[in-house]
């Protein structure tokens, strides 16, 4: 076989390879696409069930003292959810992945950690590893936001 006729063989090879890896791709992200979804309508009703539950049978005072870093923490948990579909649906739509939405959703899921933390039952080195993970993400966000200006 002549050598031009096994390159050019070689190169359709590839080409639909890589067309095939392409579409296999946008499977995986449409599902993850469709899957986020259902975690979202999940912890909304979840959300839902426990506002009507604290709001019905709970007491006033007693309903800021122990549900509501329980609320707090599950709206962050719809926010993250959104920011990794927003992640999914900007990989669907340029096959990039976008690393300053990244770091915000781990800076938001930091935060989150932080905000339903229980003082009492928490050690003071997970305290510095969540402050060197605060900084190593706000720094790496500051990094990319000023690379991309």
């Amino acid at each position: 076989m002549a050598p031009w006729l096994r390159y050019l063989r070689d190169q359709v090879s590839n080409q639909r390879f890589l067309q095939r890896l392409s579409r296999f791709e946008d499977l995986v992200s449409k599902v993850l696409s469709v899957a986020m979804v259902l975690v979202i309508l999940v912890t909304m009703v979840d959300l839902a069930i426990i506002l009507l539950n604290s709001l019905a049978f709970s007491s006033p005072g007693n309903f800021f003292r122990t549900t509501l870093t329980e609320i707090f923490g599950l709206f962050l948990s719809v926010l993250i959810a959104l920011e990794i579909l927003e992640n999914i649906t900007a990989y669907l739509k340029k096959h990039v992945v976008q690393v300053q939405l990244v770091i915000a959703t781990a800076l938001t899921a930091v935060g989150r950690k932080i905000i339903i933390l229980d003082l009492e039952k928490i050690s003071g080195v997970s305290l510095i590893g969540l402050a060197i993970a605060i900084l190593s993400l706000a720094i790496s966000y500051w990094i990319v936001r000023t690379t991309h200006q």
